[in-house]
């Protein structure tokens, strides 16, 4: 099949089926119940458990029986799933609105010519090593430059400036290997939002001969990062900094730009790595800077880990596949509109924010890569908190509420720190809470009834090391891709988040002059007058 004539899910034979099996064990009273699953399936968790080492998974405990698993490994043969995955690998240009291959799975491989990962797996991978023979050097060019800013002993703190894929990735990383002792290198600031007050505060404290500006932007025309740059810059110089290009290093694929701002150096990568895709390519400098040229590796080696496993593992078997088929079955099925992320592990208290891009914003699209109306819903909401913390603020709801919302718990088996009576309370949280979400309680008055058969996944992890948090990550981007390959959306674009900048042109002009606006709705206009007249005094 050709990636570019495969059926959309709603076009599919398995998909009338999957909806007469829902309708038929998953509704009215004899609804399916995991623990009647479990009582009934002795094998059930075998059945729904996945290892893509370092990744293991448990599906057990969700919403889904054995003949809803085979329908949809059938649904996904029947979308092609595997035709497109091999043409993204092969470097074909599968984001069909810009007419661009997708290549941040060929950065991983870039420095890697030699890898021999396995015998079903070798032709994608021999594809993806010969697809972008420059990202090899410009991949070097970024670790020179991280290693030289490890060994300048001026440099004692570097601010990154960027915001969404370019701020988002690489904070999530240095966030996560940080607190497992991994960064021996400068202090790390990150700044994103184009809210001063952020700006202002990591600047407290800093010294302009010691500090390094990383301005990363793959136009180098993003509105939020330009100011921040800008101010970044202007402070600088109003403290008596000297030689801009020596304190500004730019991340982008816009080199004359980032020259004409001032930059000294100009890391580029190419059109084809998408912003929330992209901490595997020069964006990753930061990353680079905090844990190192090895430490860098080896998290490009843990994402290949995974890349050969999407690449070569059976439908049955392959996790991000299985992944992407349960969250298809949830949305589009069971109706349900959002899915919790629950890390259990500090380290990785970033990853909900940093998915919520990853997901909502490949597959939050309304029409197909046709251009056709869905006829179904996409993306649900993704949302959560890092374990314990949100058993205190929202677990409640998942418990009791009326809305069923599956959860995915995130384990670390080993800690990275040596205090007592910490991590194993943290994991048998974490198990409890599934378990309590599944069995429930009949309770002595209503409202201390808990209905239970709510799903849960387990994903888990042997450590928070570099190798570990790449495969998770790859596992995460490979499963985004595979959930809009089955909708048929081109999960690679993003028109949606530039409507809203056309808008700000207008306003932000209209907000320091006289004039009231061209267009503006009646509401606009009111708070733009409001906030043009001065506060009262209080």
């Amino acid at each position: 099949m050709s990636w570019q004539h495969r059926p959309r899910c709603d076009e599919t034979p398995s998909w009338a089926l999957l909806a007469a099996h829902h309708a038929h064990c998953f509704e009215g009273p004899a609804a399916f119940d995991l623990r009647r699953a479990f009582a009934e399936d002795v094998q059930r968790v075998a059945a729904f458990s996945f290892d893509a080492p370092p990744v293991f998974a448990d599906l057990s405990k969700n919403l889904i029986d054995r003949e809803a698993q085979q329908l949809l490994n059938q649904l996904a043969r029947e979308c092609g799933v595997e035709a497109h995955r091999d043409a993204m690998l092969r470097g074909a240009p599968i984001n069909t609105s810009e007419q661009r291959a997708v290549t941040h799975v060929h950065w991983r491989w870039a420095l890697n010519q030699a890898a021999t990962p396995g015998n079903q797996a070798q032709t994608a991978i021999n594809s993806i090593v010969s697809g972008l023979p420059t990202a090899a050097g410009q991949l070097q060019a970024m670790l020179d430059c991280a290693e030289a800013v490890r060994t300048d002993r001026a440099i004692t703190d570097v601010v990154h400036i960027g915001i969404g894929g370019s701020d988002l990735g690489p904070r999530l990383v240095v966030q996560a290997l940080r607190s497992g002792g991994h960064s021996d290198g400068p202090r790390l600031h990150f700044v994103a939002n184009m809210d001063g007050h952020e700006l202002a505060e990591t600047l407290l404290g800093l010294k302009p001969g010691s500090t390094l500006f990383i301005v990363a932007s793959k136009t180098f025309g993003t509105a939020e990062t330009l100011r921040n740059a800008q101010s970044a810059r202007a402070w600088f110089e109003a403290q008596g900094g000297r030689d801009v290009a020596r304190h500004f290093i730019a991340v982008s694929a816009n080199a004359a730009a980032a020259a004409a701002f001032g930059a000294g150096c100009c890391l580029g990568f190419d059109e084809g790595v998408g912003g929330r895709f992209s901490l595997w390519s020069a964006i990753g400098l930061p990353i680079a800077i905090a844990i190192g040229r090895d430490g860098f590796l080896d998290l490009l080696a843990g994402a290949r880990t995974m890349d050969a496993h999407f690449a070569g593992a059976p439908i049955e078997q392959n996790l991000p596949l299985q992944l992407a088929l349960l969250d298809l079955w949830y949305r589009n099925f069971l109706g349900l509109h959002s899915r919790c992320v629950a890390p259990y592990h500090h380290g990785l208290r970033q990853l909900p924010a940093y998915l919520q891009q990853l997901e909502m914003e490949s597959n939050g699209k309304g029409v197909d890569a046709r251009g056709r109306t869905l006829a179904f819903a996409s993306a649900p909401v993704t949302w959560g908190q890092a374990g314990s913390n949100g058993q205190h603020a929202f677990f409640q709801m998942l418990h009791q509420g009326s809305e069923v919302v599956p959860v995915e718990f995130v384990l670390v088996q080993r800690p990275a720190h040596a205090l007592s009576g910490h991590h194993d309370k943290l994991l048998a949280n974490a198990l409890a809470q599934a378990r309590a979400l599944m069995c429930g309680q009949t309770g002595d008055a209503p409202e201390r009834h808990f209905p239970g058969n709510r799903p849960s996944t387990v994903l888990m992890l042997p450590d928070l090391s570099a190798r570990s948090l790449g495969a998770l990550l790859s596992l995460y981007e490979h499963r985004t891709f595979v959930l809009g390959s089955l909708w048929g959306i081109n999960s690679f674009d993003q028109w949606g988040v530039e409507l809203g900048k056309r808008h700000a042109g207008e306003i932000e002009t209209a907000l320091w002059t006289h004039t009231e606006g061209s267009a503006l709705d009646p509401s606009t206009a009111a708070l733009l007058a409001r906030l043009k007249t001065p506060p009262a005094a209080t």
